[in-house]
């Protein structure tokens, strides 16, 4: 074998390795754009803040 020539067992164990990777980078980004997705739809659902949320509560006055 001449170097730089790699055996075909080899070859097939990157291009193996390559495919593995590449497959989780396009579900890594899959699940990002589906939560930021997701993030988006529930931020138009809401009217900002939850009912009494941020609400100052008064005691009566007691005389």
């Amino acid at each position: 074998e001449k170097p730089g020539n790699e055996p075909e067992e080899v070859k097939l164990q990157n291009a193996s390795k390559r495919i593995v990777q590449q497959a989780i980078l396009r579900a890594v980004r899959q699940v990002s754009q589906e939560n930021q997705q997701s993030e988006t739809r529930a931020g138009h659902c809401r009217t900002g803040l939850q009912p009494g949320a941020g609400e100052v509560t008064q005691k009566p006055d007691e005389k």
